[in-house]
């Protein structure tokens, strides 16, 4: 059986569960992992080291540059030390998911 896509629809638009890569040599979105608990991530990779939310503040460029959304509208929820973190993203949340599977080439384009 496969796991769920690793957001989830809210009042205010996604809920993403994403496991972040710092120092990861470029800044991209990788695709989908599985975890120990069976449960998917999106998995995120950036250049910045975790020094200060450097880290977190690129995480956040890159899912708003991806999703095509401002990055005020990518919120940090959980996770702000940890590698695996949860993200709002405001918006209408079928067209951000529908951008989120463009990215991950889910769909074609």
């Amino acid at each position: 059986m496969q796991a769920a896509l690793p957001w989830k629809h809210s009042a205010h638009g996604l809920v993403v569960t994403v496991r972040l890569t710092p120092k990861g040599g470029r800044d991209a979105i990788d695709g989908l992992a599985q975890l120990a608990d069976g449960s998917q991530v999106l998995k995120v990779r950036v250049r910045t080291a975790p020094h200060e939310g450097a880290a977190n503040a690129a995480l956040v460029a890159v899912l708003a540059k991806a999703l095509g959304v401002p990055q005020s509208r990518v919120t940090l929820v959980s996770g702000q030390t940890a590698r695996v973190k949860t993200i709002s993203i405001d918006g209408e949340s079928a067209s951000l998911a529908a951008r989120l599977e463009q990215a991950l080439n889910m769909v074609p384009v």
